[in-house]
């Protein structure tokens, strides 16, 4: 799910090569990625 778009300050939506922070909501077993974690995609 995404939160912010980084770099921009009211945009709604993100485009091909904008640094989002996005929280995982579910994640594959045996991967180093948590559920609930946050990240810059």
């Amino acid at each position: 799910m995404c939160i912010r778009v980084i770099g921009a300050s009211n945009c709604r939506y993100a485009y091909i090569g904008d640094v989002i922070i996005a929280v995982i909501k579910e994640a594959v077993p045996n991967t180093p990625l948590e559920r609930s974690e946050m990240i810059k995609v």
